[in-house]
């Protein structure tokens, strides 16, 4: 399965992302430099990020980053 890399855009006024798909790739270190790099030349503090995804095909790639996700618990309550 390849390795998407996509540019997202976050609304928060609409609580919501915009996707743009940057590349594809089979290797994973090649797919984690691209993403890293990317993220090295946008700005700190602002709404946008480059996010690497696995996954079978771009539509499902897609759907899995545009899918919400539930808050990460950190330590026990």
């Amino acid at each position: 399965m390849p390795y998407f890399v996509f540019h997202i855009t976050h609304n928060p006024e609409t609580n919501s992302k915009e996707l743009k798909h940057l590349e594809t790739f089979t290797d994973y270190k090649t797919a984690r430099t691209f993403a890293r790099n990317g993220r090295a030349e946008m700005v700190s503090n602002s709404n946008e990020d480059v996010r690497l995804i696995f996954a079978k095909n771009q539509v499902e790639a897609e759907k899995l980053m545009s899918a919400p996700r539930d808050e990460r618990v950190i330590g026990e309550d």
